[in-house]
């Protein structure tokens, strides 16, 4: 642990906002909870994500991070004068989350030297470069190696988790049993939405077709999974369908409620989106359909999960919309080889 950190008793961490990040990012959580296991930890997380962290064990107080305005910087530096962290770790890559810790009075702020910031910050690693770009590298590790640059003991084999309290599982229990899923029922999980954009999205009629092809060969209960604004998606997929799909839109499921409902999958078939890591920390076996992003990015953790990616010239490039029209990245993963990779999982069933 760097000299400076030792007598530290309070510090502040700013979580990424993405959901899937977030998730990635559980194992620097575990890390600073067994470095600092007597310290007073507080998140700083986007209102939305603090569903996924709020029956964690890493955490004594969570702060949303509603920066955007002056009267939400007001409040988190309400909150941060009564926990008084020592000093704050940036997970997100911005200038602005920086103002918002120095706006804060953090006294010392550790974080990637990237931007307008890396003149700001107490300190932190560079980011890996290559042929004068930033290197891509698995998030879990882009993560971790902050924790490497202040010196602090890492989990010998690092993988995401998600806790699920008491109240939650027995919410979530209740939820599946109005849904008419029974202890003994195979669970297939479809997760067809995606908040970056429509780009990362398997077309509704593969996925309705999909649903009918698992139903005629594993049986079991098909669970659509659906976020806030994908309701339309979900209307698409079951008008589109033959099979019985259990629609859980109008539950309107938040990303607390979520936890759950994958943990009680025995698949999930999902976009690169973030539900698919709560697979991970579950270990529920899953089938992500990657489109346009760099998978390495994702390339830790993947003993329970099959990547169905199309190796094409125009992939990676991590645009919200697909800027050729033709979307191949998605319309050339067809029902045929997520059948075929869900008969791998299902097949003995």
């Amino acid at each position: 642990m760097l000299p400076a950190l030792q007598s530290v008793d309070s510090l502040a961490v700013r979580c990424p906002n993405w959901v899937g990040d977030i998730v990635m990012a559980t194992p620097v959580f575990e890390c600073l909870r067994s470095n600092f296991p007597t310290a007073t930890i507080t998140a700083l997380v986007r209102p939305y994500a603090r569903g996924i962290l709020e029956d964690a064990p890493w955490f004594d107080h969570i702060v949303d991070c509603q920066d955007k305005d002056w009267q939400g910087l007001k409040t988190i530096r309400q909150e941060f004068a009564r926990l008084k962290p020592q000093f704050g770790l940036l997970l997100t890559n911005t200038t602005h989350s920086f103002l918002t810790f120095k706006f804060a009075a953090l006294p010392r702020t550790y974080g990637y030297r990237r931007n307008l910031r890396k003149f700001l910050l107490t300190g932190g690693p560079n980011p890996i470069m290559e042929e004068g770009e930033i290197k891509p590298i698995p998030m879990q590790d882009y993560y971790l190696n902050l924790c490497r640059y202040l010196d602090l003991e890492i989990p010998t084999s690092p993988k995401p988790t998600l806790y699920i309290s008491d109240t939650l599982a027995s919410q979530g229990a209740n939820r599946l049993k109005n849904y008419g899923i029974e202890a003994g029922d195979t669970v297939i999980g479809l997760n067809p939405g995606a908040s970056f954009g429509s780009s990362k999205c398997w077309p509704t009629e593969y996925f309705a077709e999909l649903a009918e092809q698992l139903q005629d060969r594993f049986g079991g209960k098909l669970l659509l999974l659906v976020g806030p604004g994908e309701e339309a998606i979900a209307d698409r997929i079951i008008q589109a369908s033959n099979a019985e799909i259990i629609n859980t839109a109008k539950d309107r499921i938040d990303l607390a409620h979520l936890k759950p409902l994958i943990k009680r999958c025995n698949l999930l078939i999902t976009n690169d989106t973030g539900p698919r890591h709560y697979a991970v920390a579950f270990d529920v076996p899953h089938i992500v359909l990657m489109g346009p992003t760099n998978a390495i990015y994702t390339a830790n953790n993947l003993q329970m999960a099959t990547v169905l990616q199309r190796q094409l010239p125009c992939v990676p490039c991590h645009k919200k919309t697909c800027p050729l029209g033709h979307h191949a990245c998605m319309n050339e993963i067809t029902p045929a080889m997520v059948i075929e990779a869900a008969n791998n999982y299902l097949g003995h069933r």
